[in-house]
């Protein structure tokens, strides 16, 4: 029944079969993420450096109902253009499914996704977690329930700095979520390399990453690990100028009233407006950067498979 749901690209599907090198890229970033026409592009570039390493890329979103393992270039279109795409979480699946609707997976549905396709290894941006003020509006994301029963590694630039960080590392750690440093000992704040908290492991290749990865899974530990690569230097945002602009975006969504799965776009959306685009031209470099870590850490998985 699951092949009738679930459509794999060709290109992944061989990938797959062959034990190549497969990286899962999530459309939410794209569909609810960015502007037309940078979210376009930004996703087609995601996927030439994923190539560059000699893995496979492999976009996941829900289009009249199906599962889609990879897209073509007018599936990536029509992602980033119409204002028809809802942003699916694990509770949206079965109902966009069935309805034969459009859907733009967060990291919780890309990484269910992903793993039904057999795929390990996932790039985006930032993860999802425990919002500001959660102690009484109990607003966490679905980003960390799945991140403690599927096994998918998550490389990302930490979790985005409009969330409760501090909550976010105690929930991934009552619920076994290794968070491992890429070359840091310091959890990356997104737009910040320096978020002022610690992570469990700093591992400094991929190679090491990817055997870390084969011996959780062979060992029967079940659930995902976060990779936090932090943004590049030259891309990396003012500390005071982005926490500032957090802070009114924040307390803009206070006064609106917007709660749930429409947080995180608007809070985005805000800080951009407030940074004037500098904040867009972060996002965008640092999700360069997790594609060129992951292909490289899937390649590695890939060779240590064989």
């Amino acid at each position: 029944m699951l092949k009738e749901h679930l459509h794999i690209h060709p290109e992944v599907a061989l990938a797959l079969k062959e034990g190549k090198p497969v990286v899962a890229l999530e459309s939410t970033i794209i569909s609810h993420g960015m502007p037309y026409p940078h979210n376009v592009a930004m996703a087609k570039e995601v996927e030439n450096i994923i190539r560059s390493h000699g893995a496979v890329p492999a976009t996941i979103a829900i289009l009249h109902g199906k599962l889609k393992v990879g897209l073509t270039d007018d599936e990536l279109e029509l992602l980033a253009t119409s204002h028809d795409i809802t942003k699916a979480s694990r509770r949206d699946l079965a109902f966009l499914v069935a309805s034969k609707s459009h859907g733009a997976t967060t990291v919780a549905s890309t990484m269910i996704i992903a793993d039904l396709a057999g795929i390990r290894v996932f790039a985006t941006g930032g993860i999802g977690g425990v919002h500001r003020g959660a102690e009484t509006s109990f607003d966490i994301s679905a980003d960390l329930i799945e991140l403690s029963q599927t096994n998918v590694a998550v490389i990302c630039a930490g979790a985005k700095s409009i969330l409760d960080i501090g909550l976010t590392l105690e929930y991934l750690e009552t619920h076994g979520v290794p968070v491992v440093g890429y070359q840091t000992k310091e959890l990356p704040a997104f737009y910040t390399s320096k978020s002022g908290f610690g992570v469990d492991y700093q591992l400094d290749t991929s190679h090491d990453i990817a055997l870390a990865l084969k011996t959780k899974w062979d060992l029967g530990l079940q659930g995902g690990v976060i990779i936090a690569n932090p943004i590049p230097k030259a891309y990396e945002m003012d500390a005071d100028v982005i926490n500032n602009a957090i802070t009114t975006a924040v307390k803009l969504q206070e006064e609106a009233g917007i709660k749930g799965k429409e947080s995180t776009p608007f809070l985005l959306s805000k800080v951009k407006e407030l940074t004037g685009g500098d904040s867009l031209a972060s996002n965008i470099q640092l999700v360069y950067n997790n594609a060129h870590l992951a292909a490289q850490i899937a390649v590695d998985y890939a060779n240590l498979k064989k």
